[in-house]
């Protein structure tokens, strides 16, 4: 009856904005989509579709929820009345705050070592 819902974007969605916007974007997804999920470059996608989307004040039982994130990020994407190259602006902002908080972070031992 209801969509699968997730809280926040998830990367499993990244692959469905491919075909929304123009070659710049597409060129984004494309090289975002052969990243592991906890690269900085997904985190700041997922991010950017975050903010986009409006996912913070999303409400589980509303409307938007229950068509699931893909559906949320097809609409937003495709009702943003700004340019492939603002889309990449905010994208980079986005990479900058991930990169800026995974910078205050403790370093994680690689492999159990």
């Amino acid at each position: 009856m209801y969509a699968k819902n997730e809280l926040m974007f998830p990367p499993s969605v990244i692959h469905s904005l491919r075909n929304q916007r123009g070659p710049e974007w597409q060129k984004l997804i494309e090289r975002v989509l052969t990243l592991e999920e906890d690269h900085p470059e997904t985190l700041a996608l997922c991010l950017t579709m975050i903010r986009l989307d409006g996912c913070v004040e999303c409400e589980t039982d509303s409307y938007r929820a229950m068509r699931g994130c893909s559906m949320c990020a097809t609409q937003t994407l495709r009702r943003h009345k700004g340019s492939d190259k603002e889309l990449l602006k905010l994208y980079k902002t986005a990479l900058k705050d991930v990169e800026g908080f995974l910078d205050t972070r403790p370093k994680q031992k690689q492999n159990g070592r």
